[in-house]
């Protein structure tokens, strides 16, 4: 078999433009991209879903990779993965928030440990929400939803040297005020409880200036923190559920022309 230049140069650029989305999808979405996989299994399913995904494409654009055209198409494949990965990674984002204004109204806040998954010190409430959230990712199948919508933006979004507009970045960038909603849309039954216990203990101090809040105050705010996390637990799937299917949606509508 004899092979001339041009049918090697579109061989190589069509395995290598679908890696590099697969590839910068899988290092920015959640569980995943974390530390604690192995960069050779993502390396490895790169390649595998990359393989796969290569029959069923478009016509690729016969673009010589090392070109400027050809970079040009590299950097939208990887702002496409991305971006397809970051919408995910917020929900996680409004997790930890969540978690760390409760852990402050509670007593908590000096309670950190190390996450292993991005290296940084987080509440041990914050890395609560996170685990659970991780467990629900998986148990919901999010992963296989994302690599399906990965799968299929070849074909909404074929490969080319146009890729995400300027009216998906902003409509990116604004979605990351939907991150603090999240928060605290999780986290506002356990913060207007602790407020109102905040208040009640201050009208005690009030009446009884001998009570000493500090000694009394502390172990209480710290109990009713642990109670209400409980009583809060059941109404965790809906709210973290709405959340992830708002960024699939989005995800799915930046690769929708």
């Amino acid at each position: 078999m004899e092979f001339d230049f041009p049918e090697a140069t579109a061989f190589v650029g069509s395995l290598l433009w679908p890696m590099m989305r697969i590839g910068a999808m899988l290092l920015a979405m959640p569980v995943l991209g974390t530390r604690l996989v192995p960069t050779r299994v993502k390396v490895i399913l790169t390649l595998v879903m990359s393989v796969l995904v290569v029959p069923l494409l478009p016509e690729v654009p016969a673009v010589e990779p090392l070109s400027l055209a050809g970079l040009m198409i590299s950097v939208q494949q990887v702002l496409i993965g991305l971006a397809m990965g970051f919408t995910l990674q917020l929900v996680f984002g409004a997790l930890m928030i969540a978690g760390e204004s409760i852990a402050m109204t509670m007593g908590l806040g000096f309670a950190s440990m190390v996450d292993p998954a991005n290296g940084v010190n987080v509440p041990v409430v914050s890395q609560f929400f996170i685990i659970v959230g991780t467990l629900l990712f998986l148990a919901l199948g999010g992963h296989l939803v994302l690599f399906q919508l990965v799968l299929s933006s070849f074909q909404s979004l074929p490969i080319s040297p146009t890729g995400i507009d300027r009216n998906g970045l902003w409509t990116l960038a604004a979605w990351g005020s939907q991150m603090f909603i999240g928060a605290l849309w999780v986290a506002i039954p356990a913060l207007v409880s602790m407020l109102v216990i905040t208040l009640a203990m201050g009208v005690m101090t009030r009446a009884a200036p001998q009570l000493n809040i500090f000694s009394v105050g502390f172990p209480v705010t710290m109990f009713a923190g642990f109670v209400i996390l409980m009583l809060i637990m059941p109404g965790f799937l809906p709210r973290f559920n709405q959340m992830l299917l708002e960024a699939m949606q989005l995800s799915q509508s930046l690769v929708v022309r």
